[in-house]
């Protein structure tokens, strides 16, 4: 599109071609647009000529769309819907809205909460557009101190060393050591040493945090590790019996008390880990509406106890 068909085509000129289209005539477009005749068919023109098409047909008494002026109308009304969503996006944003809030949310967390949360935000119908990231072990909080994330929900690292950050708890997850019933620790005898574990396959979630800067939990020296990428992925490998490892108690205790897992008592101390949610508040700044609105269910006896268990709903 050249220069001056650009400079043309305003919104308030795509209104007026869409008046042509709506009254059938140039002459009852221009009455309700409070032009005079002459000056609407010379706006039009300049546009025709800016485009080289025609978009009205003038033989007849209607002035009909050609195709090239079909085409024009259609996306000239999809542009001024977006134009009039941006501007009230922007209004609504002047008022306190973020224009986005990124939530990165741990493996652990129970994901159909969270996805409840979304819908109850987004049924507030915010200007605010809203991301999900989920992220595993250090690279939740990591998301956050990188500031691709500004609440991060399953944070297992105090974040009260970083200014920028502050922090609630979320509540304590305890955790089993599990295997399947056909695993050879199965029937062994308890408790079970770092001895007799480092000489079977650990299960263990990958950390999302770039490489060199991650965390690893409950793992051996010289043991063999088959790595997965989510605590759901964990709970399907040990399932299966592809190794042992620690799981989450609420997320193990329907397949212990159905039988597809078995839990095995160690000798290492039983693993009980806070966690917490944190977000960013940069030089002390005001926390904007949607994160305020998070900030908020999280706070939440019900909902913290619901992201915590992941079979059950708030």
């Amino acid at each position: 599109m050249s220069n001056a068909a650009s400079d043309l085509l305003t919104p308030d000129a795509l209104s007026m071609l869409l008046a042509i289209e709506a009254t059938g005539s140039f002459a009852a477009a221009a009455r309700q647009r409070g032009l005079v005749p002459s000056a609407l068919t010379y706006r039009v023109r300049q546009i025709e000529d800016a485009l080289d098409v025609l978009l009205f047909d003038r033989s007849s008494r209607q002035a009909k769309p050609t195709e090239a002026g079909k085409e024009l109308l259609r996306e000239a009304k999809r542009l001024l819907q977006d134009v009039d969503a941006l501007a009230n996006r922007v209004k609504r944003v002047a008022t306190g809205w973020e224009a986005v809030l990124t939530v990165a949310v741990d493996s652990i967390i129970a994901r159909s909460v969270v996805m409840e949360l979304c819908e109850g935000f987004l049924a507030l119908n915010p200007p605010t557009r809203l991301r999900i990231r989920y992220e595993t072990l250090s690279g939740t909080l990591a998301a956050l101190k990188s500031g691709q994330a500004d609440l991060a929900i399953g944070v297992f690292i105090s974040p009260s060393s970083h200014a920028e950050l502050l922090h609630e708890t979320l509540g304590e997850v305890s955790f089993v050591y599990a295997v399947a019933p056909h695993h050879p620790l199965a029937n062994a005898p308890e408790p079970l040493s770092d001895a007799v574990l480092q000489k079977y396959r650990a299960v263990a979630v990958a950390d999302s945090v770039p490489r060199g800067e991650g965390l690893t939990i409950g793992l051996l020296g010289g043991q063999d590790v088959f790595t997965v990428p989510d605590m759901p992925s964990k709970l399907e490998a040990q399932l299966r019996g592809l190794g042992g490892g620690f799981l989450p108690e609420s997320l193990a205790q329907p397949y212990l008390e159905s039988g597809r897992l078995v839990a095995k008592k160690v000798s290492r101390i039983q693993r009980i880990s806070q966690v917490e949610y944190a977000w960013r508040n940069p030089h002390g700044q005001s926390v904007g509406h949607a994160l305020s609105w998070w900030l908020a269910q999280l706070k939440q006896a019900r909902t913290q106890e619901a992201l915590l268990q992941p079979h059950h709903r708030v």
